[in-house]
């Protein structure tokens, strides 16, 4: 009797233990993608794929009408600090369903024997409570709200972040560079056209400049070019500096407490140097185009001047008679409605498609008018 009762309990404990092994995150049909373009099937975060790891995906629904789908909770938690105020809805996949749902009604089961996505600990949402405590009760975990289940994705999101670089770069990274190092035209790659690890994937798929290379091939190149090769480069990028005494000559706010928006003009004056701090590219083109208006300046010739910006994207100083810029677009700064620099005119073309913009012009083109405009 107690032989037949161990190998019950046995048969139980191996059963539950199979059918967690066995889940698999993967699409089981075609899977329900919100994000537009090429790119649209990758996380834009990590750039994993999201038919792979559907049941687990999260989407944002922008006020602006965009929509960014995420591989996981934990992507969407490190995205969440650039899109909060602009978020209008949030959804993830209902694990019994594979429909969208609302994360205001879903029910997550956090903590399973389910291994976690870009996680350690498992996060998984069902449209109904009843699926989700029959989950629980068949792969352990506890069964939650939203809130609560996004509360532990931000709390454990550094340790994630930690404990996933670990394992990449055991595995991932090495790989990624084997084929960069003998594969990869190098010099066909621009990293500074991309602005998302997911654009990247698309265009080394689209190009072809490494080669033939399956799925977990190009997730590791991908990631070993963007997480690697970008940022070892990224490190020696130059910003913007400004003192923390200096004030806008324009508006008189400190400029020091908007480095985003940081732009900078250089002059000689009388033999003298003479430099100002701006917190914003409109505010510099109040100023340039009549500096009388702000104090005992003068009028200067461009061959004279030298204009930094800073890059929306990368932070990076930029020339600001070379730099695109992007008007009308949703995206506000210190002083509201703003010109938002970008390096590449690819860039600023993304950025106007992503956030409304009216048009991109070139520094040259852009009047008095134009400027004043924007504080209508």
């Amino acid at each position: 009797m107690q032989k037949s009762l161990w190998g019950i309990v046995f048969a139980i404990v191996f059963a539950l233990g199979l059918h967690a092994n066995e889940f698999n995150k993967m699409a089981t049909g075609e899977p329900e993608l919100i994000q537009k373009g090429d790119e649209k099937a990758y996380c834009p975060i990590c750039g994993m794929s999201l038919k792979m790891f559907y049941k687990t995906s999260h989407g944002v629904i922008l006020k602006n009408g965009t929509a960014k789908q995420y591989c996981s909770i934990r992507c969407l938690a490190a995205d969440y600090p650039a899109i909060e105020s602009h978020i209008s809805k949030i959804v993830v996949t209902d694990v019994k369903s594979e429909k969208l749902i609302d994360v205001k009604s879903a029910f997550y089961v956090v903590g399973s024997n389910v291994p976690g996505t870009m996680s350690m600990v498992s996060k998984l949402a069902f449209a109904n409570e009843a699926d989700a405590k029959a989950f629980a009760t068949e792969n352990g975990g506890e069964v939650m709200t939203f809130d609560a289940a996004f509360a532990k994705a931000k709390a454990s999101l550094a340790n994630d972040v930690d404990e996933f670089i670990k394992k990449k770069q055991k595995g991932m990274y090495p790989m990624g560079e084997k084929i960069y190092n003998g594969k990869c035209e190098k010099e066909k790659i621009h990293l500074e056209a991309f602005n998302t690890i997911a654009e990247l994937k698309v265009g080394l798929k689209k190009t072809q400049v490494c080669g033939e290379v399956n799925e977990q091939e190009l997730q590791a190149v991908s990631l070993y070019l963007w997480e690697i090769v970008r940022l070892e480069a990224h490190e020696h990028k130059t910003t913007i500096h400004v003192e923390k005494d200096e004030k806008c000559p324009v508006c008189g706010m400190f400029v020091y407490k908007y480095p985003k928006w940081a732009a900078r003009m250089n002059y000689s004056e009388n033999g003298k140097s003479v430099s100002h701090a701006f917190d914003g590219v409109k505010d510099l083109l109040k100023f340039y185009h009549a500096p009388s208006k702000w104090g005992n300046y003068t009028k200067h010739k461009d061959a004279e001047l030298t204009i930094l910006v800073s890059d929306y994207y990368t932070g990076d100083a930029i020339d600001g008679m070379k730099a695109f810029y992007v008007v009308g677009s949703d995206v506000v700064g210190p002083m509201g409605k703003e010109f938002i620099p970008f390096k590449t005119l690819t860039s600023a073309q993304t950025f106007m498609k992503d956030h409304k913009g009216l048009q991109v012009v070139e520094f040259s083109k852009i009047d008095e008018a134009l400027v004043y405009a924007q504080d209508k």
